[in-house]
């Protein structure tokens, strides 16, 4: 197969790829790079045999990012797994570009994502390919270096931790901005009670603020409705600033305050109540995603 050939069905295949990067690495920048690595290894490779080269790049980009996770743990880089909120991709409301789609195709909200990074690096990658991109066990084997039947149980215990790790959320826009609007309108008003009725029971906060100038302090995991509501009303002098955002294809928010990105929040909304926010509050990702306010 000649290079511009090559080159092109590597560009057919580039949005899957940076979608398992972005699946298992939690990170938009490091996803790139996996990509980027994986046309490096490519151009290495002798792929005349291969017959689906779609198939053969997403083992390969899968098995880049495996080693970029234990070259984390290695390095003693892995997040803050209590309180990392994975990049958000953060579009209008009115509208989601090409690639975003395909970057978030099979509703990989931040909350799944979240789960995702709390998998060993070997079960989030049998987990990643097989049951979000149909990669064959026998497939995956080779990259986790197990049998097809080990790398299975691998998948079924992933699969287990995200079935835990709470109910599925309601896919309505509509229900998801309702509740929070009312979560909005509360915060503004100062209405506490009106916060904690909006919010689940047993809701969860997360936030990741880095560890930029007392980050590490004001990274923590809040649980139950009326202390997550209590943070809520701590801060609701920003609340005004907050405006409706899609939060990975969620309805979620985005608050800037004179020209300063402060926070990305996406939203879990379960039957109408707010089961899950996670909050991204560190100021160097937030510039380097290059977040800016939404139209009002």
């Amino acid at each position: 197969m000649n290079r511009d050939l090559l080159a092109d069905r590597f560009q057919e295949s580039r949005g899957q790829l940076r979608a398992v990067a972005y699946r298992m690495l939690g990170s938009l920048s490091e996803a790139d790079d996996a990509v980027q690595e994986t046309w490096l290894r490519l151009n290495r490779s002798d792929v005349s045999g291969v017959k689906n080269l779609t198939g053969w790049l997403t083992t390969v980009v899968g098995r880049v990012c495996l080693d970029m996770l234990r070259s984390r743990a290695a390095r003693r880089e892995e997040p803050m797994a209590d309180t990392f909120v994975p990049d958000p991709v953060v579009a209008p409301l009115d509208r989601i570009d090409p690639e975003q789609e395909a970057l978030l195709a099979d509703s990989v909200g931040l909350a799944l994502l979240v789960v995702l990074q709390t998998l060993e690096p070997a079960e989030r990658l049998a987990f990643v390919l097989h049951d979000m991109f149909a990669v064959p066990f026998d497939d995956i084997a080779p990259v986790v270096g197990r049998t097809p039947v080990a790398a299975r149980q691998l998948a079924s215990r992933a699969r287990r931790r995200v079935r835990d790790a709470g109910e599925a959320p309601d896919p309505d826009l509509v229900r998801q901005r309702e509740a929070l609007e009312a979560f909005l309108a509360a915060s503004r008003g100062g209405d506490f009670d009106a916060l904690v009725a909006v919010l689940d029971p047993d809701a969860v906060l997360r936030v990741d603020a880095g560890v930029l100038a007392g980050g590490a302090a004001a990274s923590k995991v809040v649980h139950g409705a009326a202390a997550v509501a209590e943070q809520a009303f701590m801060f609701r002098q920003f609340a005004r600033h907050a405006r409706l955002a899609l939060v990975n294809g969620e309805i979620g928010l985005v608050t800037v305050h004179e020209g300063r990105p402060l926070s990305v929040t996406g939203v879990t909304v379960v039957q109408g109540r707010i089961t899950g926010m996670y909050i991204l509050a560190d100021p160097e990702r937030l510039e380097r995603l290059g977040i800016t306010a939404p139209a009002p």
